[in-house]
Formats: C-alpha cells, sequence, structure tokens
C-alpha cells in the first residue's frame, strides 16, 4: 500500500520561508516522478512544481519561478519545496503526487499521476 505524507506547512508572514516535505512509502520511489499541487478553498486544484525520477529535470508553474524549488532525494523516499518570498496568494494546502513517468518527465497535470498525499496547510498572512 502507497502512502504519501507531507509537512512542513504552517502559518507564516508574507515575505517568509517554509519547506515542505513529502515521505513515500510503498513503492520504487526512483521510478517515479514527483509533483506538487496546491488547492485554496474554493478554487480549482493548481499545478506547482514536478521533478523527474532522477531529479535531473525540473518544471514550476509560472507563478512560483524563482520562488519555490523542488528537490528530492531518491535514498530517503523524499520530495521537498522549499518555498521562498511567500506572498498570502501562496495561501493554499499543498500535495505531493507520484507519478511512474519516464525518465526525465516532468507532468504537469493532475489526471497524469498515480498516487497523492492528503496535503499540508500553508497560511501566508499579509
Amino acid at each position: 500500500q502507497v502512502h504519501m505524507v507531507e509537512s512542513g506547512g504552517g502559518l507564516v508572514q508574507a515575505g517568509s520561508s517554509l519547506r515542505l516535505s513529502c515521505v513515500v512509502s510503498g513503492l520504487s520511489f526512483g521510478d517515479y516522478a514527483m509533483g506538487w499541487f496546491r488547492q485554496a478553498p474554493g478554487k480549482e486544484r493548481q499545478f506547482v512544481a514536478a521533478i523527474s525520477r532522477s531529479g535531473d529535470t525540473t518544471d514550476y508553474e509560472d507563478f512560483v519561478k524563482g520562488r519555490f524549488t523542488v528537490s528530492r532525494v531518491n535514498t530517503e523516499n523524499t520530495v521537498y519545496l522549499q518555498m521562498n518570498s511567500l506572498k498570502s496568494e501562496d495561501t493554499a494546502v499543498y500535495i505531493c503526487a507520484a507519478d511512474r513517468a519516464l525518465y526525465y518527465y516532468t507532468p504537469r497535470g493532475g489526471s497524469e499521476y498515480d498516487y497523492w498525499g492528503q496535503g499540508t496547510q500553508v497560511t501566508v498572512s499579509s
């Protein structure tokens, strides 16, 4: 059984930083591209970032480019999202996802992902 557990969320002021973690078990982590999505109340789920199986390729949505960094440590079955210069509009539940993708692929579509975590709340006060 696959488990994906996010952590690291919280309440911070605008301009602050947070680092989210997602620990995965129950699958061969290195065979999966990993993505981060977010969902704010009353809004559609949004793609945030993705990282390929090896970690060599990353992709970001425009609204986080230059502020967020996705990384992974395959030996620890963990993917991270470093979030800097947080804005109030970044407030959302952040969710990690896993996709059994091609080696360098960084999927953007939610429908491409096979497994999802429960999410961690990030609240940014202005």
